[in-house]
């Protein structure tokens, strides 16, 4: 097993970077001093983050990976210090947003490190550009395709001519869930430490991970003035989501090492997901966690920190990985 330091809440400086015309917030850390000779020299990673969370969300992670290789974490746009901008938001355009700044940044492969609405869209990075990717670690995987049988071809052409059918309906009813009469009275709860604390206590096992900066990280966000806009267009896109990037028809095409990590007491995404994402790939080292919630890089740091660097040793540095 990989002996740690501790873990530290330090986060590196936040940088801009303007994609498509809209500022995107990262972060980065590498080694202080070049690997010793013998030592692995493990791939970068890219840390992606949940829905209403940042890349502070990795606070205890980056200071410990960066001692290892090269690490980045985006604020996806829409999210974070990014701009709240009223663009097309979906997996499938966060998913674009990464490989642009891989092909800016980094441009040798890599492993994408998700949490919840980040893994969904590292997925869909390693759909969209394989050759990037490395390999693929998830703090649990949102996605519930893969509980859906399998059906007759018949069955299922006829369900999408449903679903054709059926569209106009559905985004009118996206429209007005999506309006101003809800959004604004939610970020209004977003600012409300009162309404916020008890909100965030229930993605965790363990609550006392809640302090004030991680309050901090899901408030201030919410007082920017076009965060309004901004959580409509992404509430809009989030069921934007093309068959071919879902689970389901995703997991048993990956050809790159993956880890999945989940936790046994998650409230927001049901664990019974992990064994059935589990019996979709033979290559999916799956951990789960006892009494430990919906985020767990940052609720037990130092296990995640562990799993994750060992993982990198023994697996995608002893993978016969050839980029395709």
């Amino acid at each position: 097993m990989t002996a740690l330091p501790p873990s530290s809440p330090m986060m590196p400086q936040m940088r801009d970077w303007y994609w498509r015309g809209w500022q995107v917030s990262y972060c980065t850390l590498s080694p202080d001093r070049p690997p010793e000779s013998g030592s692995p020299l493990y791939p970068p990673l890219i840390c992606l983050h949940g829905f209403g969370a940042s890349s502070y969300h990795w606070r205890q992670n980056l200071p410990v990976w960066g001692q290892y290789t090269t690490v980045y974490a985006l604020d996806l746009l829409g999210f974070g210090a990014s701009q709240k901008a009223a663009a097309p938001y979906s997996p499938v355009f966060w998913g674009e947003m990464v490989q642009d700044f891989w092909r800016t940044f980094v441009g040798e492969p890599v492993v994408l490190v998700g949490n919840s609405l980040g893994s969904v869209v590292a997925m869909t990075v390693a759909v969209q550009a394989p050759a990037m990717v490395r390999g693929l670690v998830w703090v649990n995987l949102p996605d519930n395709s893969v509980l859906l049988p399998d059906l007759p071809v018949m069955v299922t052409k006829l369900m999408r001519g449903l679903q054709r059918w059926g569209r106009p309906l559905g985004q009118a009813m996206q429209l007005a869930l999506t309006g101003p009469w809800l959004i604004n009275p939610l970020l209004a709860l977003v600012r409300s430490p009162r309404i916020l604390y008890p909100a965030l206590a229930s993605a965790y096992g363990e609550t006392a991970v809640v302090d004030e900066g991680l309050q901090q990280m899901v408030s201030a966000p919410a007082r920017d003035r076009h965060a309004a806009q901004a959580l409509r267009f992404i509430s809009r896109g989030m069921a934007q989501v093309p068959p071919p990037y879902r689970a389901k028809q995703v997991l048993p095409q990956l050809q790159v090492p993956l880890l999945l990590l989940w936790g046994q007491a998650d409230r927001l995404v049901p664990p019974l997901l992990a064994a059935r994402c589990g019996a979709l790939n033979p290559r999916l080292q799956l951990i789960m966690v006892d009494g430990a919630g919906h985020c767990l890089q940052d609720e037990c740091p130092d296990r995640v920190n562990t799993w994750v660097l060992d993982w990198l040793q023994t697996v995608v540095m002893g993978s016969s990985w050839v980029s395709t």
